[in-house]
């Protein structure tokens, strides 16, 4: 495959599923509740960036909405007495308020999921691999720190490629780090993926993360 295909994507159906399902199909809302989801999505994990949410995922039906937050520190966003989830509902409420008249109507459920092994996880190691270079650690260190882990809790191969001005070097380039096998074009291999951009003093460094669970 080359690396051109995301590796998510290219097993849809087969192994993975879609972060946002519906029961039902409006041509109407189809439009809007796309929208509502981007929004959801990229702002509980803005929102929550403290507690590492790593997916989120969305279920309609005709009058309920169902979101399931996995999050490495599901603790810090349920608060306590729940009081975390309510601010969770108003924040969605907030995004669906265009349509006032279907949210009295409509039931939204609230679901707090942990990632049981975070370093399984490639939303969540490309995010432990970012706050540790904007901090100014030296890339090689953290990138086989992070490897190891990921093998340590079972992994069958991890490979780890940055994009940048890495290290702050005038020219920027791209190192790749492989531990393991990762067979990122056989359909049966459960592999995770996942982008992260770092911002450092000398600019953006892309991570991407594949890793082969």
């Amino acid at each position: 495959m080359g690396q051109k295909v995301n590796p998510k994507g290219l097993r849809l159906g087969i192994l993975t599923t879609w972060d946002s399902r519906w029961m039902f199909s409006n041509k109407e809302l189809y439009r809007k509740s796309i929208l509502e989801d981007v929004k959801i999505r990229e702002g509980l994990i803005k929102k929550f960036q403290f507690a590492i949410v790593t997916q989120v995922e969305i279920e309609r039906a005709i009058n309920r909405i169902t979101i399931i937050i996995h999050a490495a520190r599901p603790g810090m966003i349920i608060g306590r007495g729940g009081k975390g989830l309510e601010d969770v509902k108003k924040f969605v409420m907030l995004i669906m308020s265009s349509r006032k008249s279907e949210i009295d109507k409509m039931k939204i459920e609230l679901k707090v999921e942990p990632v049981k092994k975070p370093y399984l996880n490639a939303y969540f190691v490309a995010n432990e691999i970012a706050g540790k270079l904007i901090r100014g650690l030296p890339h090689r260190v953290v990138v086989h720190f992070a490897m190891n882990k990921a093998m340590e809790s079972g992994a069958r191969g991890i490979k780890v490629q940055l994009g940048g001005r890495i290290n702050g070097a005038a020219i920027s380039r791209r190192e790749k780090y492989y531990e393991g096998t990762v067979p990122v074009s056989t359909i049966r291999e459960d592999i995770d993926f996942a982008r992260f951009p770092a911002l450092t003093k000398s600019g953006y460094i892309g991570i991407k993360i594949w890793i082969a669970r």
